[in-house]
């Protein structure tokens, strides 16, 4: 969940703090989100439209391209199964999407030898087919180029100089490569199933929570790391122990799991210091089967631009328009530049708290 206008940085229960430290200072100011579901759109980049060859014509897999509204992805894979009539793990995806916002990703289907159902079916008035094609293997996780955001801010509060000032940072210096929010759950849900987990030795109700509070876990020892790193305003620039992102120009942090810290001198002391007090839960990962990688401290937002727009109805408004790979999170962006209001957020909030009353 995003930031609250005019209200200190969301937090959860100590000691699983998620106000991690700001790289140019605790914004100073305000505005709504998702005031409506186009006010937040993805297009995902798969990596396969942009290649010497469109996906082979012929082959066992059926490739849908959908566009969804107010759909989580597990969601709509499984309309897709039902309607196929296949089990749901023969339809893949290479990522999550956003629920509340209007999103373009491909599913693939395995279909072999069998005929396909009417794909427009699945139209409706929050899911429209764009197209469908064929390959010869299943779509996974992480195989997408990245993701293209449109994101509109609207009734912004604040120095207009200011966010301009931030936003040729972004573009030039790039923010802290922070996991999003939504990765630890509501009100750092899955922080708790995570404890459960490494700490009291509760077995997991389901594999899909398992999967989170481990996931939840990776990504918050991660972002302690960046925040320290982040307060030291070291976090860009590569220092002696360090061991650089692919690109060789960014530091990186790891992603808890079995293996030794590559990182040396002063780098390895801070990244063994800042989640020493979670060393059941590193423990913890190691032994589940994850093995540790490195992640980038620092994101670059590709493409990036943003304009500003009057607009009588919803006060002034600023769009943002730039490209992130897998795993980059565009709240990352937004929690520096402004106190964002997720408005559909406190919808579902105050939707939920009507149904308990009742």
């Amino acid at each position: 969940m995003l930031e609250q206008c005019s209200k200190p940085a969301a937090v959860t229960t100590q000691p699983y703090s998620l106000d991690f430290a700001y790289a140019y200072g605790r914004p100073q100011c305000s505005a709504d989100m998702r005031a409506q579901p186009a006010d937040f759109r993805v297009d995902e980049i798969s990596g396969f439209e942009f290649a010497a060859s469109e996906p082979a014509q012929q082959g066992e897999h059926v490739y849908l391209q959908i566009e969804k509204t107010l759909q989580n992805t597990p969601q709509l894979a499984s309309r897709i199964a039902v309607l196929a009539g296949v089990k749901p793990m023969d339809v893949g995806y290479a990522g999550m999407k956003d629920r509340n916002a209007i999103t373009r990703q491909w599913f693939s289907v395995y279909l072999p030898g069998r005929d396909e159902p009417d794909w427009h079916a699945l139209d409706d008035a929050n899911t429209r087919v764009l197209g469908v094609s064929r390959h010869t293997r299943k779509l996974r996780r992480g195989e997408h180029i990245g993701n293209r955001f449109v994101i509109r801010l609207s009734r912004l509060e604040g120095d207009r100089a200011v966010l301009e000032e931030r936003l040729g940072c972004y573009a030039e210096q790039g923010v802290p490569n922070y996991f999003g929010p939504q990765r630890f759950g509501r009100e750092g849900s899955n922080l708790v199933a995570a404890d459960d987990l490494f700490v009291r030795r509760r077995r997991m109700p389901t594999r899909t929570l398992r999967g989170l509070a481990l996931s939840a876990a990776r990504s918050f020892l991660f972002n302690r790391l960046v925040s320290e790193r982040v307060k030291a305003d070291n976090w860009r620039q590569l220092q002696a122990g360090d061991v650089a992102s692919r690109d060789g120009v960014s530091p990186t942090g790891p992603l808890w799991g079995r293996g030794r810290l590559v990182s040396e001198g002063m780098t390895y002391d801070l990244e063994e210091s800042s989640t020493a007090e979670f060393s059941a839960w590193r423990n913890g990962l190691e032994h589940v089967g994850l093995q540790q990688e490195r992640r980038s401290l620092c994101l670059y937002p590709q493409e990036f631009s943003w304009t500003f727009i009057a607009d009588q109805g919803r006060g002034e408004e600023l769009e943002l328009c730039f490209v992130l790979g897998p795993g980059e999170f565009a709240t990352s962006i937004l929690r520096e530049l402004a106190a964002v209001e997720d408005l559909r957020c406190r919808a579902a909030a105050t939707d939920n708290y009507n149904r308990e009353q009742v």
